[in-house]
């Protein structure tokens, strides 16, 4: 016990380690998201948009003075960008590698062009407005589109009609190839006309690529440039690889990493203490429950809790001590645990004893009709008689019909396995429902064997269609049908009839013979349950109805049996609705 006991408080141990591990990171990760989810997302999707937001988020405001975080200075100076913040007045309270053409002061009418175009003198600029503060500031960040100035240059120099001019495409495709780029023009309906340079995997455009591309371009793996020409209603698009850049900090987080680790510490420290005592505490009932799971291995089932461990489990009014209150549930699952098992093994006593019957049924149908068969094999070996030509006749039939017996009698066990497996496969054709059912009639209702019982036909009101296997669909409904000739005395009325119910479709067979007790009922369908003789039909076997309610299941259909002694037997074949037998 004592290395399980070890391995218990070892094991929870390392949970709650693991667990303060996650708590940590946990924390980490959910400042982190707090502060860089938005920004982190927009600079992966659109670079210089993304810049704007963390410039715009790190940047504090105070007395109408701003200063940018020398970090973001650093950054907009070695991708020769630059930021400016303006005031409400439009005058420029801070700005960060900003060119000296730049003006101090916007106008109403410079900010409304920077809106509308984002351009400004020679400058792509994005802009901002920050309301946190009482007084509202425009963020403004400006870099030098080159590639967009290239494009511009293509078209002005060597666009004919929408198209390169051969004359000048030496000089053009010189010209591309700089760029180390791609240049694709296309219709408005997005196909290309003209693919110069790099191959690229792209056929067409779709009508939202364009804009997708620009709305988020750091998604993509190449810069693009776009030109409407609209003197020939052609769209010019120049694809550049992007330069690899080195990763770069987004945020501010130094001045958190001692408060963080401080409070990690702790929550390090408390969760060891806490991991150590949970590991002693809920590791003791544990081995009740070994001791449990021993008694049940022995097949003590009845005795889940000795008397000394249900007073260290329960009060004395019933309810379960605090310290295993947590496992409540564990313990009543051991209960119900044990009750199974307990039921399992009459059940599996029960068994047995029905395959000791089983087999007593199988040597007693085919004792006897070797019985028969060896007796006649036995005098006509003797040679002490002389046989007439229709002694022998009959002698002959006897044989024949004890043999075919014996084979239709294999030929059931080898189906019972079959449908046991699930072996048997299903040929479905349509039919009609009244017009199988009354095929199955008229060969009971014509058969001259069966003169002493009456048969009823009662179809349903409207034509029906069903899908069925038709060799086993009747072989169900025969074995169904001899099982209530051979249990009922001549003169019993056996309907025949269909007719739509709440549960679908319903085909019932009933009979007003001498009907069955409750333990014969519930035992109907089970395998040699009722024996039989020789005597009786062939399709009367003691495998039967178990055949046959086999077959409804593959079929898609169950089986209800309703019985009274004195009264008569009802057996019910309902068709689902939703899948029709």
């Amino acid at each position: 016990m004592k290395p399980l006991r070890r391995r218990l408080i070892f094991h929870f141990s390392l949970q709650f380690i693991t667990l303060s591990i996650g708590m940590i990171l946990l924390v980490f990760a959910l400042f982190f998201l707090l502060i860089q989810q938005i920004s982190s997302q927009e600079l992966r999707r659109n670079f210089q948009a993304g810049i704007l937001d963390c410039i715009t988020t790190d940047t504090i405001i105070e007395n109408g003075e701003a200063k940018i975080d020398k970090k973001w200075e650093k950054f907009l100076r070695e991708r020769q960008m630059w930021a400016q913040i303006v005031n409400d007045q439009g005058h420029v309270i801070t700005s960060s590698n900003a060119p000296s053409s730049l003006p101090e002061h916007y106008s109403v009418g410079d900010i409304l062009e920077i809106k509308e175009t984002k351009h400004f003198s020679e400058f792509t600029v994005l802009t901002k407005v920050d309301n946190t503060y009482k007084k509202d500031h425009i963020f403004m960040v400006g870099y030098k589109d080159t590639q967009q100035d290239i494009l511009e240059s293509f078209v002005k120099n060597y666009n004919l009609h929408g198209q390169i001019s051969e004359t000048n495409r030496a000089e053009f495709e010189e010209q591309l190839k700089k760029t180390n780029g791609t240049l694709h023009i296309i219709n408005k309906q997005g196909d290309i006309i003209e693919n110069i340079g790099k191959p690229m995997n792209l056929k067409k455009y779709d009508p939202l690529d364009i804009v997708l591309r620009e709305t988020a371009p750091g998604i993509h793996s190449t810069k693009m440039s776009v030109y409407n020409d609209p003197s020939s209603d052609k769209i010019w698009i120049l694809h550049t690889p992007k330069k690899k850049d080195k990763n770069q900090t987004l945020s501010i987080m130094e001045e958190y990493l001692i408060g963080f680790g401080i409070v990690g510490a702790i929550v390090l420290l408390i969760t060891i203490t806490l991991s150590s005592w949970n590991g002693f505490r809920y590791g003791r009932p544990l081995f009740l429950f070994t001791s449990w799971l021993e008694r049940m291995e022995q097949g003590n089932y009845d005795e889940v809790l000795t008397e000394k461990e249900r007073k260290k489990i329960y009060r004395k009014n019933g309810k379960v001590r605090m310290r295993y209150r947590l496992y409540k549930e564990v313990i009543n699952a051991f209960y119900k645990m044990a009750e199974k098992l307990d039921a399992s093994v009459k059940e599996r006593a029960k068994l047995e004893k029905t395959r000791e019957e089983w087999m007593t049924g199988i040597s007693h149908d085919l004792r006897t009709p070797l019985s028969s068969i060896q007796g006649y094999g036995h005098l006509l070996e003797s040679g002490h008689y002389d046989w007439s030509a229709e002694e022998l006749e009959e002698i002959g039939k006897t044989i024949r019909e004890k043999g075919d017996y014996m084979l239709h009698l294999i030929e059931d066990f080898s189906l019972t396995f079959q449908l046991k497996n699930n072996n048997l496969l299903l040929s479905k054709e349509t039919y009609q429902l009244n017009n199988l059912l009354e095929t199955i009639f008229n060969r009971f209702s014509d058969d001259r064997t069966l003169q002493d019982y009456c048969f009823h036909f009662k179809p349903i009101h409207k034509q029906v269609e069903i899908e069925a296997d038709r060799k086993w669909f009747e072989r169900m409904m025969d074995n169904l049908i001899f099982n209530a000739i051979k249990h009922n005395p001549s003169g019993t009325t056996i309907t025949i009839g269909a007719s739509e119910s709440p549960k679908g479709l319903q085909i019932c067979i009933e009979d007003n013979g001498v009907g069955m007790d409750e333990e014969t009922m519930g035992q109907l369908f089970e395998r040699y349950y009722r024996g039989t003789n020789t005597d009786e039909q062939i399709e009367g076997v003691g495998l039967g109805m178990s055949i046959a309610k086999q077959i409804a299941t593959l079929h898609g259909a169950t089986l209800e049996v309703q019985s009274e002694i004195g009264k008569g037997t009802k057996v019910d074949i309902y068709l689902s609705k939703a899948s029709s037998l």
